[in-house]
This record gives C-alpha cells, sequence and structure tokens, in this order.
C-alpha cells in the first residue's frame, strides 16, 4: 500500500474511533433580529459545508457538524476538538417560514424568515 494511503487510512480510522465516543460540542451563538430574518451566526472551525446540517421545525432550530478529522496527535495542548458540533435554539414566534445558511472563513450565518414552520425541515449547507 502506497505510504499517502496508508495515512489517509490511519485518518479514517482515527476519526471513525473518535466519532463512536465523542460527544458534540455545544457551539456558542450570536441570535440577533433584521428586518426580514432572525440571523443566527455561530463559529465552526475547521469544518465544510458539507458537513453541517441545519433542522428547523416549529419553536426550534438545531445545528450540528460533524467531525472533519481526528488525525492522531500527539497534543501539547489539547483544549479543542476538530468538530462534531451541535446547538439548539429556541426561536421566538413568527419565525420559520424559511431557512437559508452559508459557511465561510469558519464562521456560519443562519437566516431563518418570517413564517410558520409547517413540517420539520433539514437543510445541507454544501
Amino acid at each position: 500500500m502506497a505510504p499517502d494511503q496508508t495515512k489517509h487510512d490511519e485518518v479514517a480510522q482515527a476519526t471513525a474511533d473518535t466519532e463512536r465516543v465523542m460527544r458534540p460540542q455545544e457551539v456558542p451563538v450570536n441570535m440577533y433580529e433584521t428586518s426580514d430574518a432572525l440571523v443566527i451566526v455561530a463559529p465552526l472551525p475547521a469544518v465544510q459545508p458539507d458537513d453541517v446540517a441545519i433542522d428547523l421545525w416549529p419553536g426550534r432550530l438545531r445545528i450540528t457538524a460533524s467531525l472533519r478529522s481526528a488525525a492522531p496527535k500527539d497534543y501539547l495542548v489539547h483544549e479543542w476538538d476538530y468538530g462534531g458540533y451541535e446547538r439548539e435554539l429556541d426561536l421566538p414566534e413568527g419565525w420559520g417560514g424559511s431557512v437559508e445558511a452559508s459557511l465561510a472563513n469558519g464562521q456560519l450565518a443562519v437566516r431563518v424568515l418570517r413564517g410558520a414552520v409547517t413540517e420539520r425541515t433539514t437543510l445541507r449547507v454544501g
């Protein structure tokens, strides 16, 4: 097996092992209201758009992002992990007509538009 493939397999196995035992990290958010949207901003370092999902249902919104990479490392200081993020929020009455989201420079921006949520919706950011 080629050295690059061996390294890739090691990282993939370490990531799978970590996902089995890790609990998602709670993401801090800022939420504010504009004239046409409720905006939620959250830091998601080391995450790609395809890793992120937004779930919207009446009165609630949940942000989830899967683990990106758990390459084995011998840390000297280890205070945060790459992904496995989650946050659930209560939404004020009258918000949830639809949801839009983008991820750039490690920052997720979610826009929840006015209206009623009629059914649970999942938006993949990527």
